[in-house]
């Protein structure tokens, strides 16, 4: 842990912070603290920012009710800039998007991007608008049964695959069952941030274990 004197403020008092979400790393937006700011945002564990162009002090989600709960905030190895992990209300941005960065530049074309959220997003939109031929549309018609049969055939395609210790099948295998996984997460109407919450809670209770064995 290093203390606020540690930090090195540019000469108008200000150092930059990259804001995070919490859960899928994608960076939400760019932002400048000053002492100030920054203190308040650790006192009320909310984001609170220094505005250039208004010269005062904002707290994200004062008007547009988008908080950003901090997880962590973070120095780089020259202690003048901040990453600054959240756990968003909403959106981000001002026009409404959920990061600020939305203007591709430039794009690789061997190297695609991808994330999870990218295909939850997919996924769901296959179950709120139907799309013919599509297979993921096709589970969500058949419903419950049909979703939870295919998680256990693609379970038991895993176990196959692992007991053979076979990587490349295995990773292959995982891949169908995470994807069938997502499909009765969406059809069962639970979250990513679900699921994230109830692992962060298992692993406080897990340090808890630990330490008591330590001390018996």
């Amino acid at each position: 842990m290093i203390s606020l004197n540690e930090l090195k403020f540019d000469e108008r008092g200000l150092i930059p912070a990259i804001v995070q979400d919490q859960v899928s790393g994608e960076v939400l937006t760019l932002a400048y603290m000053n002492r100030e700011s920054l203190e308040r945002s650790m006192q009320e564990g909310l984001t609170c920012f220094w505005s250039r162009s208004r010269s005062c002090l904002w707290r994200k989600g004062d008007t547009s009710g988008n908080y950003q709960h901090i997880v962590s905030i973070t120095a780089d190895c020259d202690q003048d800039s901040l990453t600054v992990l959240v756990r968003p209300d909403g959106p981000a941005c001002h026009l409404g998007n959920k990061s600020c960065f939305t203007n591709t530049l430039w794009q690789s074309k061997d190297l695609k991007s991808f994330s999870y959220e990218q295909l939850f997003r997919l996924i769901a939109g296959r179950k709120a608008e139907k799309t013919e031929g599509s297979y993921t549309s096709y589970l969500f018609e058949k419903g419950l049964d049909k979703i939870l049969k295919k998680v256990g055939e693609e379970s038991t395609e895993v176990i196959i695959a692992a007991k053979a210790e076979d990587k490349k099948e295995t990773v292959y295998e995982l891949a169908d069952l995470i994807y069938h996984l997502i499909v009765l997460m969406i059809q069962a109407g639970i979250s990513m941030q679900d699921v994230f919450d109830e692992l962060a809670s298992r692993h406080v209770i897990d340090r808890k274990i630990k330490q008591e064995k330590m001390t018996n």
